[in-house]
């Protein structure tokens, strides 16, 4: 479980694929590694992964990617190079800044705008038709990790509204258009959503 407060930007320092199972090598700095264990949970661009080997004091740590992660998400685009979202899972008595994530990715959003006003940056992003019910203005969405929340919600997908310490601590300020970024839907909306399209078609099938 994380809140979508992403940490750090960190860069992908090697890439290296067996038997179908892609390993990134991270290197996300000591100060974000401590007290990591072998096995725990760290979000990255949003997908929840585990932490297989890893290095605290020299800063780095690996994750094994399967085949339908790569092609779900936006990590099998990765290159040497590429910054990603890190983010350490919730703690019992941490502080719920954002809103619950789960590092489950629904679908990927292709960056399609970016408009820039001095120290504002705004995007629009276009999503599969499918989870345009799910997306509501103002309401919460999980785009590369981060917590963020939706301005306008149009036919092809929502837009953004970043402020400069977003792009400056994740890795946002680095997007271009065309770019794929991995959303989350906010599962609480999800549900409501849901529930009330069942209780609707229940009623309307007794008439």
């Amino acid at each position: 479980m994380f809140t979508g407060i992403v940490q750090t930007k960190a860069e992908i320092s090697q890439i290296r694929d067996t038997n179908g199972i892609r390993r990134l090598t991270v290197q996300a700095g000591a100060a974000h590694l401590q007290q990591l264990t072998r096995g725990a949970s760290i979000a990255i661009n949003g997908v929840c992964l585990t932490a297989t080997e890893f290095d605290a004091a020299a800063g780095w740590v690996c994750f094994d990617v399967i085949a339908e992660s790569l092609q779900k998400t936006n990590l099998g685009d990765l290159v040497v190079g590429s910054w990603v979202n890190l983010e350490r899972s919730l703690r019992f008595g941490d502080e719920l800044g954002g809103h619950i994530v789960s590092g489950h990715i629904q679908a990927t959003a292709t960056l399609s705008a970016i408009h820039r006003d001095a120290d504002n940056v705004g995007f629009e992003l276009s999503v599969p038709a499918e989870l345009l019910p799910y997306i509501q203005p103002k309401g919460f969405i999980a785009v590369e990790g981060c917590s963020l929340t939706v301005g306008e919600v149009t036919a092809q997908g929502f837009s953004l509204y970043l402020i400069p310490e977003t792009l400056q601590i994740t890795n946002l300020g680095t997007k271009q258009v065309g770019d794929k970024l991995n959303i989350e839907l906010d599962q609480q909306t999800v549900t409501i959503i849901r529930t009330v399209e069942r209780l609707l078609a229940e009623r309307f099938a007794k008439l």
